[in-house]
């Protein structure tokens, strides 16, 4: 008997000196410290930060934990009962560890290692180890763990109420596909906000936690309601559902709005430019006072300038648009001639060479803000933004050599050359008119209408290059100009975004607006950590006249010109300015537009000139790159908010600019023309004859 008692003792002091023995090494920190109270406090989850749109709706996330934190008020009592019901019934009796469940796992789970004996922890328990983590303790992870979040737990009590600390919980728990807190999940799987979530859907996604894979609704439905009926039922049991209701609610199917926006979105590239922009201004702010902030896990709230309307009709007219080009282009590929152009290409290659690729970039000129932003058709597949790629401009460049003339003192009037000419030196090169028509002469505001080639090479040999340049440097163009002959059909490169830039110039009576996409940056309380200031001043760029003159001819080119179709075959009732433009070989198809309070660019073309379409029918501007603008306002037409800022007309022209404007577009030579042509030697140097035209207006102007 004394032997027996011996070993009951020594087992019995083996059994409580184990746990007291792990449960004070680990108090003191042999294992690792332990947040006190104050570390509690200030505890706070990575939390995604949000973008807005300038209408308030979310266009994406930012975060290494895809997190909104909510407050326990916006957290509906039902989702509160399905949880403590599920998770943790004696929830509001216990001060963080519920003894009898604790019981359990000592024996089960520490003293036998059995991991299959269930739970027993309790949701403050939980909470320890969301907040916390695990650590790696070898053979006696499940032992130092447990025996941490007891500690912890305890702690978390002593500090939080009830109510606080279920909002911890219901912040910082996992519901899959790096899904985290209740608010993210609502919207995921439910696209609304947690406080709105009906009974079963709260149920359904208190379910989750148990193993949020095999219990995602998205994934696995069947096992979804299972699950979440298991849920329901503890709900009847203890009281928070009557019988009744529980079996109705269980009888429902799942009914999900499954919604990625944080992931992906119809803004995707314009998502690359904001985060690349918000970064800036952080640094900024960071060096000014001293605060780090973090995109991805402090929940920053960005707004921004996009008009969602405005972007989604972009997107809707990409879809709609595009894939046919894609068919046209792909049949033309198809072909015993296509098939030999892409002789030597490996297959690979090919289906990305023939791929096209088109950017729209829409924004206000009075202001520069960003109001759309679509960089391709399909950023997962095609990541390079297209607002940013730089192409050949072809005829949306005419209107800089037309601006340049009318500073330089040429007015509307004043009638050009269409005459055939060759010019030596350049492999004996002819500019061509679109339409093979010459002879006669044309007025500035004609020839810019009609997209007249031969007109605009006459504008551009009698003001000279040095002029077009010095306004094209002055409008914040990044590739220099080249002075070749080829320069007036539009050889010159630039980007979407310079091309929106500059013609704004033309919509806002000739100042320089600097472009930008993000207008506020708050911390999660709502405090303004950055807010966009307009600059002082603006640079001027055109003169108001020279401006609101050409504002009036590209009225014109869309009214009656190349650009006509936006009205006559669309039907777009939004006034527009522009031109279209199509560069050598159909490359690359353009349509610039505005109005007083949008300004409007797209481009369509493949990655290189060398694959292109063989008539205009289906490469000009106006066939592949106007579209995609008129659908996207004829889309947003019965958006009153979007219409009330964009259909906005010009105003009246004063009486003197009418006057200045009041003549032909194209007239036939008088007998003194035609006499003087007989004088004329159609074959130009280049070089001489710039030299010639200079030294000339420099003597007329003296006198």
């Amino acid at each position: 008997m004394k032997k027996g008692w011996k070993i009951v003792i020594v087992v019995l002091g083996i059994i409580i000196f184990i746990p007291l023995f792990f449960i004070s090494s680990v108090q003191i920190g042999v294992f690792g410290r332990l947040p006190g109270k104050k570390e509690l406090i200030s505890f706070r989850n990575a939390t995604a930060s949000v973008v807005l749109s300038h209408e308030g709706e979310t266009i994406g996330r930012f975060f290494s934990e895809n997190r909104i934190t909510i407050p326990f008020d916006q957290m509906p009592a039902h989702l509160i009962n399905a949880l403590v019901a599920t998770e943790d019934a004696r929830f509001y009796e216990h001060s963080g560890i519920d003894s009898r469940s604790l019981v359990r796992v000592v024996f089960k789970s520490i003293l036998f290692s059995d991991r299959s004996s269930g739970g027993g922890s309790t949701i403050t328990q939980q909470l320890a180890k969301n907040m916390y983590g695990r650590k790696d303790y070898r053979v006696f992870s499940v032992i130092l763990n447990k025996t941490r979040e007891v500690i912890l737990a305890k702690r978390i009590e002593k500090v939080f109420t009830k109510d606080k600390i279920l909002e911890l919980y219901l912040n910082t728990v996992s519901f899959g596909e790096n899904i985290y807190g209740i608010e993210a999940a609502s919207q995921r799987y439910f696209s609304k906000k947690a406080a709105d979530l009906k009974v079963e859907e709260a149920a359904l996604l208190t379910g989750m936690l148990k193993a949020n894979t095999m219990y995602n609704p998205r994934l696995y439905p069947q096992n979804a309601v299972r699950r979440r009926n298991v849920v329901l039922g503890q709900m009847e049991k203890y009281g928070y559902l009557e019988g009744r209701a529980a079996d109705s609610l269980s009888a429902l199917p799942i009914k999900l709005d499954y919604n990625k926006t944080d992931l992906s979105g119809p803004a995707d590239y314009f998502m690359v430019r904001v985060r690349i922009e918000t970064d800036r201004i952080l640094n900024e702010i960071s060096s000014f006072r001293g605060k780090e902030w973090d995109i991805e896990r402090d929940g920053l709230i960005i707004t921004t300038t996009l008009r969602m309307p405005l972007q989604q009709a972009a997107g809707e007219a990409f879809a709609a648009h595009m894939p046919r080009m894609q068919k046209r282009l792909n049949e033309q590929y198809s072909t015993s001639s296509g098939r030999r152009a892409l002789k030597g290409i490996p297959d690979s290659l090919k289906k990305m060479m023939t791929t096209l690729h088109a950017g729209l970039l829409a924004m206000d000129p009075a202001t520069g803000a960003i109001m759309a932003w679509n960089g391709g058709i399909d950023f997962k597949t095609q990541p390079y933004d297209q607002i940013l790629a730089r192409r050949q401009l072809a005829s949306v460049f005419k209107p800089f050599i037309f601006a340049a003339a009318l500073e330089d003192g040429v007015e509307p009037c004043r009638y050009l050359d269409n005459d055939s000419v060759t010019l030596s030196g350049f492999n004996d090169w002819s500019p061509e008119n679109y339409n093979h028509s010459y002879g006669g002469k044309y007025s500035l505001a004609g020839a810019l209408a009609q997209s007249m080639n031969i007109p605009t090479f006459s504008l551009f040999l009698m003001i000279g290059f040095d002029k077009v340049d010095r306004l094209w440097q002055e409008m914040g163009f990044s590739f220099p100009l080249v002075n070749m002959p080829s320069l007036a059909m539009g050889t010159a490169e630039a980007s979407i975004l310079e091309v929106a830039r500059a013609y704004a110039a033309f919509a806002n009576g000739g100042m320089l607006v600097t472009p930008y996409l993000i207008e506020s940056v708050k911390a999660p309380d709502g405090r303004i950590l950055w807010q966009y200031m307009p600059p002082r001043r603006s640079d001027r760029v055109l003169s108001e006249r020279s401006a609101t003159l050409m504002a009036a001819m590209l009225e014109k080119a869309i009214r009656e010109g190349t650009g006509a179709s936006v009205h006559s075959a669309y039907g777009v009732k939004v006034p527009l300015a522009g031109k279209t433009g199509t560069s050598q070989n159909y490359a690359d198809a353009w349509f610039a537009a505005f109005n007083p309070a949008m300004v409007i660019v797209s481009r369509v073309g493949a990655s290189t000139p060398s694959i292109h379409f063989n008539s205009g029918s289906y490469g000009s501007g106006s066939a592949l790159a106007l579209p995609l603008v008129a659908l996207t306002l004829k889309k947003v037409e019965k958006n009153k908010e979007i219409m009330s800022v964009i259909n906005t007309p010009f105003a009246p022209l004063p009486p003197e600019l009418e006057m200045a404007l009041d003549c032909p577009d194209f007239r036939e030579k008088s007998f003194f023309d035609r006499l003087f042509d007989i004088f004329r030697d159609n074959n130009i140097d280049y070089q001489k004859e710039t030299r010639r035209r200079r030294i000339f207006r420099g003597r007329i102007f003296r006198i």
